[in-house]
């Protein structure tokens, strides 16, 4: 496309849209993009966190029975 048929759809879209409109667009559309960012960022240290936590070991006794909160097979059946 040729630079006139650029500055038409600008002047279109300026006729369109007003000068404060496309304004407050780009304001919302940068406060977007900040926001993605800082998810990012806090989903990185909720890693970095969890890399640096030492295993912890779960304390089970074989000769007792693990109980569900869901329910066992033998009562689905029913």
């Amino acid at each position: 496309m040729s630079l006139t048929h650029w500055l038409v759809v600008a002047v279109l879209v300026l006729l369109l849209f007003g000068r404060g409109k496309i304004s407050e667009l780009m304001g919302d559309m940068a406060k977007g993009i900040k926001s993605f960012k800082k998810g990012l960022a806090e989903d990185d240290d909720v890693a970095e966190n969890m890399s640096q936590r030492s295993p912890q070991t779960i304390e089970h006794r074989a000769d007792q029975p693990v109980r569900s909160s869901v329910g066992s097979v033998d009562s689905q059946k029913s």
